[in-house]
């Protein structure tokens, strides 16, 4: 994050997750409980927590996804009202998705050609990044999405950031 804030000369805004609900979750359930009962309840306190309370002021937000990210997102629209967050007065967010359409090799092109900052685990085989215990590299053979949540369903490999969690 640093890289970029010095390459863009801007200040990134960070948040945290609500620490409180951390301590509960750990005491009540270990460490790494989400290898047994799902990474949901974990990644609802770390991951949706903060960014629903961001979120919460705004009008609109930009994403990074993409369609052939995950069978999860293959009806990935560039503009949508969000499914998961409300926005500013709790009325709707707009979702602007502008990398629906493009292919991850058009997205690595576009950072090489402009020398966009990237996460150093890239080049070390992580190509789908997310929490340390949750994220793995993957084989050039893999889809990648094979290294995030690896023990769950394919179709479970969400976080509840861009999809509602039942």
């Amino acid at each position: 994050m640093g890289a970029v804030e010095k390459h863009y000369g801007i200040h990134i805004e960070y948040c945290f997750p609500p620490a409180n609900e951390v301590e509960a979750l750990v005491r009540a359930k270990g460490m790494f409980s989400f290898y047994q009962d799902s990474h949901a309840e974990c990644c609802a306190i770390r991951k949706v927590a903060p960014l629903k309370k961001q979120l919460s002021g705004l009008k609109a937000w930009i994403t990074g996804q993409r369609k052939d990210q995950s069978t999860t997102r293959t009806a990935l629209p560039v503009v949508q009202v969000d499914p998961v967050f409300s926005g500013q007065d709790d009325g709707l967010l707009i979702k602007w998705n502008p990398l629906s359409n493009t292919s991850s090799i058009d997205v690595w092109n576009t950072i090489r050609k402009n020398s966009v900052p990237f996460n150093q685990l890239h080049a070390k085989g992580f190509v789908s990044i997310g929490c340390e215990p949750c994220t793995r590299p993957t084989l050039p053979t893999q889809h990648e999405r094979e290294g995030r949540w690896w023990w769950e369903d394919a179709a479970n490999k969400e976080c509840g950031l861009h999809q509602k969690k039942h």
